[in-house]
Parts: C-alpha cells; sequence; structure tokens
C-alpha cells in the first residue's frame, strides 16, 4: 500500500488511570516515545496535535475508592493532578492534557454510543454474571477473585497476574468470591450492549494484515492472533454504578464500558482544545475526520488490542472517522529483573525520582529511550542507569560539550572565532557526521527511537575524537589560527548536538542552547557546518550533566530490597495447623538445650552439617542437620540450640546422628535454628 503525503498529524498517548501516580513503566512503554516524536514533528513545522488525558472510569478507580473510603471522584481529583504535574516536570509536552470525567467528554462519549445505537450498529444480549448478594452489585471480571485453575495462585476474573499470567474468564476460578466482600457470587441474568466485532472481522483482516505490514512485529503478530480466531461481541456497557450513564431507556444502573468510553477521550479532549483556541487549532473535525490528518496512537501492549481492533470497529461503525496510520506499541519494563507491579509497590515512581534526582528528568529519559521495549520486555537497572550517566552523558556529550565551550572561552572570551582552511581531520570529522539528519529523520519516521537517539549520541563521539586528535590546547601555541578553525568546527558540533537531542532531552537542550546563546534552532540545520555565526557571543558555560555517585544508586537499591522483603512478608501465609495431639503425647519428646562444640560440613553433601554438640551428659553428641546452604558451620559454634534428645539413632551417609536440631522454616523456604533469649545449661529441658 503506498503510504499517503499527510498534511497534518493527530498523536495520542494512552490515558492513563487515574488511580495511582506514573512511574517509568509508562514512561519508557507511552509517553517518552510519544514526546520525542511530536518534539520531532514541532521540529519539522509540521502541523500536529498531542493528545493526552486521565482515564478516570473503570473498576481499577472504584477499587483504590473502596480501599481508602473515599469516592471515586476524590481519587480521581488526586492523582489526576498528579499525574498531570509528572507528565509535565518530564517535559511531556502536551497539548491538552484532560480528563474522562469532564463535562464535554461526558456529552460526547454519550452521544458516540446514541448514534450508533439508533442506527442498530449495537446488539443487545442477556448473560449471566456474577452477582454480590450481600453487597447487591454485579461483579466485573475484576471484582471476582479466587484461585488460578492453572497455576493454583490467588488471580482475578481477568487474568492470573501474579502467577502463570492466563486470560481468565470468571466462572473458570476455583473457589470464586467478591473481592469487596469476601462473598460466594451467584450467577444472574444482566442484559448489555455489545459490538459485533464479528461483522467487521474481514475488514479488520485486510485493513490490518495487508494493509498495515509496516506495523511493529509485535502488534502485528498480536492482531494476527486475534485476526485468526473468530472474533465475538463485545459488551460496550457494564454494570456498575461509576462511568457514564449508559444514554438509553431500560439502562438504569448501567455505564459505558471503559474501553468504550475512555478512546473517545482522545477526540473529546481535541474538541475541548479547539473551543479553547479555535484560531490556532481550528476544529477538532479536521484532526479526526479530515482524510489529509494521519493519525499515531502511542500505547503498551497491554492496550494493542483497544486500538487496533475495538477503538477502530467503534469509529468505522460511527462511519465518520479516519483510522490509525500507525500504533507503535512498546513491550514492558522491567525493573530489576522484576516485572513492575503498582500492587506491590515495585516501581520507580516519578514523582519520587525527582526528590532524589532533582533536575536529572532527562538522564531518566536518555535512559530509558536507550533500554526502550520496542519490540521484546527490557529492563531496568540502577547501575546501568549510573553507567549510562556517568559514561554516556557525562562523559562523551557533556565532556565534548564542555571542551569546545571552555576552550573557545580561555583562548576567544567566548565569541565563535572564524574558520581557516579545513585539513583532512577537518574534513574527515565533517564527513562523519554530514548524514546524521537523513540517519535520525529516517529512525524517527520508522519510530525506531531507541537508535534515532544512537545516532544522535554519535556526533558527540565524533566531536570527542576530533578535539583529541587536534590538541587545540597545544596547537594555540604554536598556530593561533589553525586553533580557531578547530574550535570553530567543534562548536558547529555542538550546535548540530542541540539540535538532534531536542527531541530526546528537552532540559539539556535548552540549556545548551542557552550556553550557545541562540533562542531556538531549525531541525533543517541539523548536519549543517555553519550555524553559529564568527563573531556571535557565547553564554557562561557549565557542565551540562554531573556523575551519580555509588551513595544515591545504593539508596535506591536499599529501597528496593525493603520493598521485595514487605512484599515477601505480606504474601506469606502459615502453614494450617496440624490436627491436634494429647499432652501426653507431647510429653513423650525429651527437647534439650545443647552448645554447639563443633560444626562441620559432610562431605558429598550439600545440605548436610555434621554438630558435636554439649548435651550435659559430659558426652558430646553428634547430631545431623539439613541447613548447609543457609548456615555456615563456623556461624553456629558457640551456639545453643534446641534439640530432639530422645529420637531414634540413625545413620546417615554413614554418620550415626543421634537427634534433632529443631530449625524454623522461613516465608521463602530458609531454616532458622532455634535458639533461646538467654543463656541456660546444656541438658536444660524445654517443657
Amino acid at each position: 500500500m503506498e503510504k499517503k503525503d499527510y498534511k497534518r498529524t493527530t498523536v495520542t498517548a494512552a490515558l492513563p488511570y487515574a488511580n495511582g501516580g506514573v512511574h517509568i513503566g509508562h514512561l519508557a512503554g507511552v509517553y517518552v516515545p510519544a514526546d520525542i516524536y511530536v518534539r520531532y514533528l514541532r521540529l519539522k513545522k509540521r502541523e500536529v496535535v498531542f493528545i493526552g488525558g486521565s482515564d478516570e472510569h473503570g473498576v481499577p478507580v472504584t477499587q483504590r475508592a473502596r480501599k481508602e473510603g473515599i469516592t471515586p471522584q476524590d481519587v480521581v481529583d488526586r492523582y489526576h493532578e498528579m499525574i498531570k504535574k509528572s507528565f509535565e516536570d518530564f517535559g511531556i509536552s502536551f497539548d491538552i492534557y484532560s480528563r474522562t470525567t469532564s463535562k464535554t467528554h461526558h456529552q460526547f462519549a454519550a452521544d458516540w454510543f446514541r448514534k450508533l445505537y439508533d442506527e442498530g450498529k449495537l446488539v443487545e444480549q442477556t448473560t449471566k454474571q456474577f452477582f454480590d448478594e450481600k453487597s447487591g452489585k454485579f461483579l466485573t471480571d475484576r471484582d471476582v477473585v479466587g484461585e488460578c485453575p492453572y497455576c493454583h495462585k490467588t488471580a482475578y476474573g481477568n487474568q492470573c497476574e501474579e502467577g502463570c499470567g492466563r486470560a481468565l474468564e470468571p466462572t473458570e476460578l476455583i473457589n470464586p468470591r467478591s473481592k469487596e466482600t469476601g462473598e460466594v457470587p451467584v450467577l444472574k441474568e444482566t442484559k448489555n450492549w455489545y459490538l459485533p466485532l464479528n461483522e467487521y472481522q474481514e475488514w479488520l483482516k485486510q485493513w490490518i494484515l495487508e494493509d498495515h505490514k509496516e506495523w511493529r512485529s509485535n502488534v502485528y503478530g498480536q492482531c494476527k492472533s486475534w485476526l485468526d480466531m473468530d472474533l465475538q461481541p463485545r459488551a460496550m456497557t457494564r454494570d456498575l454504578d461509576w462511568g457514564i450513564p449508559v444514554p438509553i431507556e431500560g439502562a438504569e444502573g448501567k455505564v459505558l464500558y471503559v474501553w468504550f468510553d475512555a478512546p473517545i477521550g482522545y477526540v473529546s479532549n481535541t474538541k475541548e482544545l479547539c473551543e479553547r483556541d479555535p484560531k490556532r487549532w481550528g476544529s477538532w473535525q479536521k484532526w479526526w475526520q479530515d482524510e489529509d490528518t494521519r493519525l499515531v496512537h502511542f500505547i503498551g501492549k497491554d492496550n494493542i488490542v483497544f486500538h487496533c481492533i475495538i477503538f477502530p470497529v467503534m469509529m468505522k461503525a460511527h462511519g465518520q472517522y479516519i483510522m490509525p496510520d500507525n500504533v507503535p506499541a512498546n513491550e514492558f519494563l522491567n525493573l530489576e529483573d522484576n516485572k513492575i507491579s503498582t500492587s506491590r509497590n515495585w516501581a520507580v515512581w516519578l514523582h519520587e525520582y525527582l526528590v532524589d534526582f532533582p533536575g536529572k528528568q532527562d538522564v531518566l529519559r536518555y535512559v530509558l529511550t536507550a533500554n526502550a521495549p520496542e519490540t521484546k520486555d527490557n529492563n531496568f537497572t540502577w547501575r546501568d542507569f549510573q553507567d549510562r550517566n556517568n559514561n554516556e552523558l557525562v562523559a562523551v556529550y557533556g565532556n565534548f560539550v564542555n571542551r569546545a565551550l571552555q576552550l573557545t572561552k580561555k583562548y576567544w572570551n567566548g565569541v565563535v572565532p572564524a574558520c581557516g582552511e579545513l585539513t583532512d581531520v577537518e574534513k574527515h570529522a565533517i564527513d562523519e557526521f554530514k548524514d546524521v539528519k537523513q540517519k535520525v529523520e529516517s529512525l524517527l519516521e520508522q519510530f525506531k527511537f531507541r537508535e534515532a537517539q544512537f545516532e544522535a549520541m554519535n556526533l558527540a563521539r565524533i566531536g570527542n575524537r576530533y578535539i583529541t586528535e587536534c590538541e587545540p590546547w597545544k596547537v594555540w601555541k604554536t598556530d593561533p589560527k589553525r586553533c580557531e578553525t578547530i574550535l570553530y568546527v567543534s562548536l558547529q558540533l555542538t550546535a548540530n548536538l542541540a539540535i538532534a537531542f531536542e527531541p530526546f532531552l528537552p532540559f539539556s537542550s535548552k540549556k545548551l542552547r542557552q550556553m550557545l546563546n541562540i533562542d531556538s534552532f531549525d531541525w533543517n540545520q541539523l548536519g549543517q557546518t555553519d550555524i553559529l555565526q564568527p563573531g556571535h557571543q557565547l553564554a557562561e558555560p557549565e557542565l551540562l550533566f554531573e556523575k551519580i555517585d555509588d551513595d544515591a544508586i545504593q539508596a535506591q537499591l536499599d529501597r528496593l530490597e525493603r520493598i521485595r522483603k514487605e512484599n515477601e512478608a505480606a504474601q506469606y501465609k502459615a502453614e494450617p495447623v496440624k490436627p491436634n495431639v494429647s499432652f501426653e503425647d507431647f510429653e513423650k519428646l525429651d527437647i534439650r538445650v545443647g552448645r554447639v562444640l563443633t560444626c562441620e560440613k559432610v562431605k558429598k553433601s550439600k545440605k548436610l552439617l555434621q554438630f558435636s554438640i554439649d548435651d550435659g551428659s559430659g558426652q558430646p553428641r553428634t547430631i545431623l542437620s539439613g541447613i548447609a546452604q543457609w548456615w555456615e558451620p563456623e556461624q553456629l559454634v558457640g551456639k545453643d540450640v534446641l534439640f530432639v534428645a530422645n529420637f531414634e539413632p540413625r545413620k546417615i551417609m554413614g554418620i550415626e546422628s543421634q537427634g534433632m536440631i529443631l530449625s524454623a522454616v522461613d516465608h521463602d523456604g530458609a531454616l532458622a535454628v532455634t535458639s533461646l533469649l538467654r543463656e541456660v545449661k546444656p541438658g536444660s529441658q524445654v517443657g
């Protein structure tokens, strides 16, 4: 399919649920890539609008409200402002960041549903759904919890998140119960309205599988797996009391399904923006219904089906909307080799990051882009964060800029010198970066942001090699004219860096422009060698980046370790108590205190330690215990332990063990030897 030359671009970024803050997974998966692309289009002087907003309906919001004992509106009001500020702090340059509880959105979404209903585009169906008789409410998938039938971990009615990850139906759960009340739900009939996805399956196959083979492999592959199956009608309404009321008779107590409501937020937010400033933005219709507009959705992989199948079917059914030209969805970002989890607080929250690393927004943007999970899951580690800052931003980019500006200040009082005759060294350096614009541009147009940023950084590598090879601090002493040329070329490279990094590192690029004493650059200047004219006065140079020390990183690792331990403790459930025994049976056991005289590993065994214990009898007692993987022998010598003294001796690996040392099994399976609060004589009985 031949690609069209569009007049303008509508860019959307997934609407985050307003039930919590924003973490690095959100930033890496959706918002930094979207912002890079939009900033690039603006530098190219292309007409573009960047739409964002908070998704304020749906089950996660009501669950948070119940947990905190407040209203859903209280929840979304708090988190909408927190999310909006986080995006502003990190330079995510939305043209509008609105919300789905706005009056504009409520009316717009209701009108859309009503149009489909009036035109017979929706199907009414009665189905059986879990109902909580105690609360008097139908339960959504997320409101039902139980045991996963596959891995037997605790799971929600739509997915086993903590275990095997399988998609589930609520009725598949073993021992299902209401998350709110703990009651066992019953199946009860309810009526809802469905979008007949099956009627659009052939159109979807042509539009995606044939017309958009250029989409990322992860997006195309997930769409194909859905379309290779028979699509089924999907409910567009829910039995809930939080959301947009279904605008038809007989639908009392029902609201629009959040995945019908939320994507319409892109359009209603555009409408809100255009009504604020119609002179600048024109009508909202030109951004959503004009065939000369290109639509691009930035999302995470968990939203692919909604943006590539359900929302396009909604727009097709409506009949007046353009289809997305691309949906560059990212995969997931892990944190220190573990899946980011908001419920377990296993995340790096943006508002907390800026407390610990003030002014270092661009460092995080850079690292997240360098590790972008563009076609497969990737990993964020604090050590890599430190290495990329210290070894790339500081040692490569910042080092080159500082050398070029400081030498110019030292030898020419911060004035751009004239360019003399170019030697082969200059010609080679210029030749190396002359095609940087074409490379970066091509990669950005293909949504390959990780590679594009690498090419931008390559300018600094070229600059460092050039300035090191030329040694202007030496040349100045013998050939000032030659030194002028060296610094002239170095400054042109510096200006190119400010342009190339503008989409990626907006704060640093602004700081560099200020040092260069330039208000703004044009993208078309990228790759040129006459951006800064001779005689131009530069401002005072500063360090562009600074090193991050080990203590700052260790503090983050320590925080995660505390969270890990807290999660393990919270998840631990003690084994059920064994059946009762009589006191007479207990009295048969002779439990005593013993002092460890010696302890050593048993040869050819990974588990066993051999103890020699003072049991108060005057003769040492030998006991074997399978705790070698948790204790070093020397840690136990001199300790008082509890042991069962009247077990029948038995041989283990040829050694006679005369009793059993008592240990407690921790939640992670580790064994802790039981000990005493104060010293008592060896041989003392426990009773």
